[in-house]
């Protein structure tokens, strides 16, 4: 059962225009002209409850505005939204009960206080009782492991420290559904999984459902089973991740290393890097069978060890979004 729906959903702003010099200039405050951008064009989808998304795309795309929308920040310019049996735009106080938000570059946390204090704070904001409050933080410091961290106050947190922080408050009220925004950005590789380690107990301990927007690959190819993917507020692509992986590029690596020395030469395989006896041979399986081009290569030598490997998943990313030639067929979804 769909927990968030959006049928035909839009948004469009006003943005003053300018014109250059001073007649321009007067122009504007005694006149001022206006054009529209349409942020997000009619755009539909489904999220089930206890689903773990990825809303993706490049800066501009409309990422922004949707999660607005969804949340009630933005009134749609036309469409239907319905979150948790709710409309977000008429019905904001009572979804916020619901829902919780954590934004990688901004804190909901009180900068100058310690995380406890703003966990009791935003307790009360949300009318939990006082021994709820006790117990959900106690619940919540041995999940995230920031009983250290309680007493020292925010702005003397490393980025890592906070965020950890920053989902254990989004978290305090039980929201059902979670909209994590970057939630990685800026931190390390150590620090980057602890935190991933954190959101997958969180969906499959209590079934949270959670939108996630982010520009890293691990975080979508780790957490996620499906992916929307937005650019110039349309939808372009609504795939599983397995999929985007596996049906959106053609390109394989193949890493071969021949106990002597052999020379390739085929006119279709491109030889990225040759060392020694090791080679890595890039192939396009829509061209090429991939059983036959190994059966070729074996010929070639005796063989000590062969991998084949799947482009990095922000290859295949980065060129839908781009709606350029994918493995050698255009992206007809876009």
């Amino acid at each position: 059962m769909s927990i968030i729906s959006a049928k035909n959903l839009s948004k469009t702003f006003q943005v003053k225009t300018k014109e250059q010099g001073l007649k321009g200039s007067l122009k504007a405050m005694v006149s001022p002209q206006y054009k529209e951008i349409q942020a997000v064009k009619n755009i539909s989808l489904e999220v089930a409850r206890g689903e773990v998304l990825a809303f993706i795309g490049p800066n501009g795309a409309g990422k922004s505005t949707t999660i607005k929308m969804l949340t009630g920040i933005l009134h749609p310019t036309a469409g239907e939204i319905n979150v948790l049996g709710l409309n977000p735009t008429t019905d904001r106080r009572k979804l916020s009960y619901k829902i919780g938000t954590v934004f990688g570059q901004k804190s909901q946390l009180w900068f100058h206080l310690p995380p406890l204090d703003s966990f009791n704070l935003l307790g009360r904001i949300y009318e939990m009782e006082e021994e709820e409050i006790k117990k959900r933080i106690s619940y919540l410091t041995e999940l995230f492991e920031i009983e250290d961290l309680l007493e020292t106050p925010v702005r003397k947190l490393s980025l890592g420290q906070r965020i950890r922080c920053e989902i254990a408050a989004s978290l305090l009220h039980k929201p059902e559904i979670i909209f994590l925004d970057e939630p990685t950005i800026g931190l390390d590789v150590v620090v980057k999984q602890k935190i991933r380690d954190l959101i997958k107990t969180l969906s499959q301990e209590s079934q949270t459902t959670i939108f996630l927007t982010s520009h890293d690959a691990g975080d979508i190819e780790q957490l996620c089973r499906r992916a929307i993917i937005i650019n110039h507020g349309q939808i372009v692509l609504n795939e599983s991740v397995k999929n985007l992986k596996y049906n959106y590029m053609n390109q394989k690596v193949i890493d071969i290393k021949y106990a002597e020395s052999v020379t390739i030469d085929h006119p279709e395989l491109k030889v990225l890097k040759s060392k020694g006896y090791a080679v890595k041979i890039e192939i396009d399986s829509s061209k090429c069978d991939i059983d036959n081009t190994i059966s070729d290569l074996m010929k070639l030598g005796k063989v000590v060890d062969i991998t084949i490997s799947d482009p990095p998943l922000e290859e295949i990313i980065s060129g839908i979004y781009q709606e350029k030639d994918i493995g050698g067929g255009y992206l007809e979804k876009a």
